[in-house]
């Protein structure tokens, strides 16, 4: 599984936002081709998009264009326009089955080898986002080996299920949860839809703390502002890694005395627990060296 946490929008067509977005400190970098972007400067978004990837590519973010669904028509000059040696990926929506991500690949292949990159080197994200594609998850999310996560799209799903978004979100609490299992399954990442009140940085931190129990590893951002919190809460905690330290510790030496079980503050100590804890410091380890 691909180690990151935060993804940020920035419209494709806008420049200035590009160049701004290029600084931020986000784990991926998304410019986006699709919503954020009016039907008539689609075009525009495509050519300032290529145009800037070699700029934004040499930036301490991987780069993740959103390109506009399948269904559009606009796709493949949307894949053509930025598929490149210095592009990690696309991130796709409308997403319904897995048919669609291996047409998709197909598309991806075939511009790949136009352009000399190297087959199968262009990641996916693809966008859940309906009835159809949460039923469909589990084989769109094992899809294809280009599959790097796949992100529950809170707002459309609750469009195409005809109910209104609510502040507890138990709306999408089924979706989301299966997103995060099919995700798991597959060994990709899953992505947590974006928090749209960008100035209520309280409710993105308590939505946060909702899905990370879910599962979710990582967090679309529509503000730059978003970010800190994201990248903080997405990460292990100092708290959380000296407590699986003691974790550790405390079992290792009910091993030494013959014991597969102790416990740490008035809680057991067994294996599943000793686990949990060792993941929890490989992952801290690695986003040290990130």
């Amino acid at each position: 599984m691909e180690l990151f946490r935060s993804l940020l929008f920035v419209p494709g067509n806008r420049s200035d936002m590009l160049e701004k977005a290029s600084t931020a400190n986000t784990d991926i970098l998304v410019p986006d081709m699709e919503d954020s972007v009016p039907d008539n400067e689609k075009s525009n978004a495509r050519s300032l998009i290529s145009e800037k990837l070699s700029t934004l590519s040499g930036k301490n973010q991987s780069i993740v264009p959103r390109v506009n669904a399948l269904d559009t028509g606009l796709i493949f000059d949307d894949i053509r326009a930025v598929v490149s040696s210095k592009t990690y990926g696309i991130s796709v929506g409308k997403i319904e089955s897995s048919w669609d991500i291996k047409e998709i690949s197909k598309i991806l292949s075939q511009i790949e080898s136009e352009k000399s990159v190297e087959d199968g080197k262009t990641k996916i994200i693809a966008w859940i986002e309906s009835a159809s594609a949460i039923v469909n998850v589990s084989s769109i999310a094992s899809a294809s080996s280009r599959m790097l996560g796949i992100a529950f799209g809170g707002e459309d799903y609750t469009n195409d299920m005809g109910i209104q978004r609510s502040d507890t979100g138990i709306e999408i609490l089924y979706p989301r949860s299966v997103v995060a299992i099919a995700a798991k399954a597959a060994g990709i990442t899953a992505i947590d839809t974006p928090y749209v009140n960008f100035r209520d940085n309280d409710g993105l931190e308590q939505e946060i703390k909702s899905v990370l129990p879910l599962g979710f590893k990582a967090k679309f951002a529509i503000h730059p502002g978003q970010l800190e919190s994201i990248n903080n809460l997405f990460s292990p905690s100092q708290e959380a890694i000296e407590y699986a330290k003691k974790v550790i510790e405390v079992f290792e030496e009910a091993e030494k005395n013959g014991s597969g079980a102790t416990s740490l503050d008035g809680k057991m100590i067994d294996v599943p627990v000793v686990k949990r804890a060792r993941n929890l410091l490989e992952l801290a380890n690695k986003m040290s060296q990130s």
